[in-house]
């Protein structure tokens, strides 16, 4: 079978100036190629000028060239600008995608000498990695020439780029490392925590925008900060944003402002966040909570570098790094409609996966001795106030609970233990009291309907299994220190528990 030929090419000034007889009897470089000795199947055409002018364009088009009007195709591209060589290879890869592009069944041929610089780079790069295909230019001297040159880009160019990129990176990250002392304010110990510290370190170092994810408490605007503080734009505005604080009608005066009149109530002008934040960095927290109109109008941001304010017509150009940050599972929202797919990639360039307290191994016991000598100085000198120490029994009730809170969570628990203790040490009892109420809906559950053939031991052994996977998760598989959490006098009373249990018992003792 025979396979198809496509043209495709951009519109460019030229093109459109001989079609409205302003060049003579020049045909312009589309004409040009289409009335040679190749005739193409199907001619597909890209356009960023005004529509109608296009359109009236194809028309002279099919006259000169004598294509039948199905064979040419006409298609809008709102690019930020023709010279944007990003949006122009966003823009185009994903028309080509939407036409069902590339296939077996069709040869594609690009014409380079329409459009800007940009746009012609731009058909070279696809036509050698995306979307193969020829490429042809066309001139007044020489009429259709093809466009032939030696290159492959995964053999004579990545694995050059790929390692100048690690040497560079491995540069920014020791640099990274010997100059960003903003991350010792995240007290850890745990690798799970250390690793993301290792990934922030290295995104600092970029203009990139960053999403932090991670369980309500984790310490996403703390790592927020540390980035700032540690890229080139320290110094600069650091403005943080609680997007689920904001009433969905005002978010978009809030972001990007407005202009007196604007709306009802806008009685002044509002400069808005991003131009708060202008030379250094926007903290968006919990951006998946932003409206859909919002959302639209920061990927516009994103992509173009510019806002423009309620009420006003010509845009603002601004210089602002977007850190974002959300509990939410952004990848649900976007396959439901509720989060932009376009603005979650563009967000997600740098991307942290902050781990929950309860997968931190030996972070509890860390942070709470970190928490007290916090509180203890806040309190020091005031007459009422005693110098606390916590129990071990306290302690070991601190790390067997599930924290859904996280670290907020433990701060504030620890505060009201030694706001309520009566003496100088803060017990098991003071922290039992001190914790909220957690709800006891699920467990309940499992034991609300009773029938025949119900097991109680079955039952207590599944909660047993449950609770020793916690504990070894808790310590790091390790079976003296999950022994202890669960208050069994050794490690050897853990392993005939798991044995019992049907439990796998390989695991380290140390």
């Amino acid at each position: 079978m025979k396979n198809r030929t496509w043209l495709i090419a951009w519109i460019g000034a030229a093109d459109h100036e001989c079609a409205e007889g302003k060049r003579g009897s020049d045909l312009g470089p589309i004409a040009t190629a289409l009335c040679g000795v190749k005739r193409y199947d199907r001619v597909y055409l890209l356009t960023n000028y005004d529509f109608d002018r296009s359109k009236g364009y194809c028309t002279w088009l099919e006259a000169v060239s004598k294509y039948e009007s199905s064979a040419i195709d006409l298609y809008s591209v709102d690019l930020t600008s023709p010279i944007d060589y990003g949006d122009i290879y966003t823009q185009v890869s994903s028309n080509l995608q939407q036409a069902g592009l590339p296939r077996d069944d069709v040869e594609l041929t690009f014409h380079v000498s329409p459009g800007t610089p940009a746009m012609a780079a731009i058909w070279i790069i696809l036509s050698k990695t995306r979307f193969p295909a020829k490429l042809i230019q066309t001139s007044r001297e020489k009429g259709v020439e093809s466009v032939d040159f030696v290159f492959d880009l995964a053999s004579d160019f990545l694995p050059e780029y790929l390692q100048r990129s690690g040497e560079r990176v491995r540069r920014l990250s020791d640099a990274a490392q010997l100059s960003t002392p903003e991350f010792e304010k995240i007290i850890h110990q745990s690798q799970a925590v250390a690793s993301q510290i290792g990934l922030a370190r290295r995104i600092a170092a970029y203009e990139v925008p960053v999403l932090i994810l991670g369980e309500t408490g984790t310490g996403k605007e703390l790592f927020a900060e540390a980035i700032h503080a540690a890229s080139s734009r320290a110094g600069q505005p650091f403005v943080a944003v609680n997007c689920g604080a904001i009433a969905p009608e005002l978010a978009n005066s809030e972001l990007f402002g407005h202009k007196k009149g604007a709306f009802t109530g806008a009685t002044a002008d509002r400069k808005g966040h991003f131009l708060e934040a202008s030379g250094g960095t926007l903290f968006l927290d919990e951006v998946g909570d932003l409206p859909l109109d919002t959302q639209v109008r920061l990927l516009r941001a994103l992509q173009s570098h510019e806002i423009t304010p309620m009420g006003q017509s010509k845009p603002i150009k601004i210089n602002t790094r977007i850190l974002a940050a959300t509990h939410r599972d952004l990848s649900a929202d976007v396959a439901t409609g509720r989060f932009r797919e376009d603005l979650f990639h563009r967000l997600a360039v740098g991307i942290l996966q902050l781990p929950p307290l309860r997968e931190r191994t030996g972070d509890v016991e860390l942070l709470t001795h970190h928490f007290l000598a916090s509180i203890n100085a806040d309190s020091e000198g005031r007459p009422e106030a005693q110098n606390k120490t916590i129990t071990p029994a306290a302690l070991k009730l601190l790390q067997s609970h599930a924290w859904p809170g996280n670290v907020r969570e433990l701060y504030h628990t620890l505060l009201r233990a030694v706001i309520w203790s009566a003496g100088p040490d803060v017990s098991d009892h003071d922290i039992q009291a001190a914790m909220l109420p957690v709800s006891r809906t699920d467990l309940l559950n499992q034991f609300q309907v009773l029938s025949d053939g119900f097991e109680l031991q079955e039952r207590l052994d599944d909660v047993a299994r449950s609770l020793i996977i916690q504990a070894l998760q808790q310590s790091g598989q390790r079976k003296s220190a999950a022994a202890k959490l669960l208050g069994f006098a050794n490690h050897q009373t853990l392993a005939n528990w798991m044995k019992r249990l049907g439990m796998s018992s390989e695991i380290s003792q140390n």
